[in-house]
């Protein structure tokens, strides 16, 4: 796996846990919001395992979790051995990812190597609006077996960013109807859009919806999920 980012301690990246986050380079989407343009265009320096490993060795008593995001680290075929390290150091896991490799989640999850999974549904689960966000060629059948593997663990997520003229309160039921549906409805979470370093710079001058835009989207929605979270 190529590293880009490591932070060492983060009370917000796994619920209710210390954590340090690991973030790989190189991503499957070109989302045009996406907020870690240097990380999807490998335009960072590359940070060693070792260096990594070291760190984690040393503060094992003092950090419950590590989150593994990105980028996309399902694009990495190493990922599973990646995570074996982390596992024999006494870590619990958490994956961020864009849901494009059911397979690559369903060996995770199979080999006990990740403890939690938070999935971003970036538009409704069409193929036309998915390949309209994500800039590419999606096959939505692989995002959907993501949505059924996911739901096999005892912790995870779905999230979605809120982004104007991409996310709406009609887009947003559409994908809480589905997730209900697939009985995938134990915790969403809804997450502001941030207008800077966005990969398309057309995005930095969107304004984001207002807190109480977000409030009203979070009402709408509770009648579909378990617990509906709004990260701002």
């Amino acid at each position: 796996m190529i590293i880009g980012g490591f932070q060492k301690v983060t009370l917000i990246d796994y619920p209710k846990k210390i954590s340090s986050t690991i973030f790989v380079q190189g991503c499957n989407f070109r989302c045009p919001f996406c907020y870690n343009p240097q990380l999807v265009l490998k335009k960072v320096p590359a940070i060693s395992e070792e260096e990594i490993f070291s760190y984690l060795e040393k503060r094992k008593r003092f950090i419950d979790a590590v989150v593994i995001c990105g980028g996309e680290p399902t694009i990495y075929n190493d990922l599973p051995e990646f995570c074996k390290k982390i596992k024999e150091l006494g870590f619990l896991i958490k994956i961020d990812t864009n849901g494009s490799n059911p397979e690559m989640l369903q060996t995770l999850i199979k080999n006990k190597l990740v403890d939690y999974i938070a999935m971003d549904i970036k538009t409704t689960i069409k193929q036309d609006d998915y390949e309209r966000v994500a800039q590419r060629i999606i096959d939505i059948e692989q995002i959907k077996q993501s949505i059924e593997i996911i739901k096999q663990i005892k912790n995870y997520e779905f999230r979605t960013t809120c982004v104007p003229g991409i996310i709406t309160e009609e887009k947003l039921m559409e994908i809480a109807q589905y997730l209900k549906e697939s009985q995938a409805n134990k915790l969403f979470s809804l997450q502001q859009f941030q207008p800077q370093n966005t990969l398309i710079e057309h995005y930095e001058k969107i304004e984001p919806y207002t807190k109480q835009e977000l409030k009203k989207f979070q009402k709408a929605l509770k009648p579909y999920f378990e617990q509906i979270h709004l990260r701002i």
